[in-house]
């Protein structure tokens, strides 16, 4: 299954909830809840909103890399997943709409990490 594919059968999962709308972010395809992003397809990965420590976990592991849109500033709560990674997408998109279903990550998410 491509990332295309798999993005979309984490999207008709999630689409079940009426809190999670469809839109687009960074001319991405993404997730909302509350009106606040939790996930995207972005470059054939996955890229998910999550606390920093989680974040940092999933880059030192190597299964995620931190996300940075282009500007060369790498946001803190935010990790990219490539399709083939140990981790399941659906499960880190979970992670990140109860992240950001709670109230987490609010302003300040955009800076570099340590």
């Amino acid at each position: 299954m491509d990332a295309e594919e798999q993005f979309r059968s984490v999207v008709e999962a999630l689409l079940r909830d009426p809190k999670i709308t469809e839109s687009k972010m960074f001319g991405a395809p993404g997730l909302k809840i509350g009106g606040k992003y939790f996930a995207m397809l972005y470059k054939g990965k996955i890229v998910v909103k999550l606390p920093n420590d989680r974040v940092r976990v999933l880059v030192a592991s190597r299964d995620g890399e931190f996300f940075d849109p282009g500007h060369g500033r790498m946001m803190k709560e935010w990790v990219s997943v490539e399709p083939r990674a140990r981790v399941q997408w659906l499960g880190l998109v979970k992670e990140a709409r109860d992240f950001v279903a709670a109230g987490a990550g609010g302003a300040g998410s955009r800076k570099k990490p340590k």
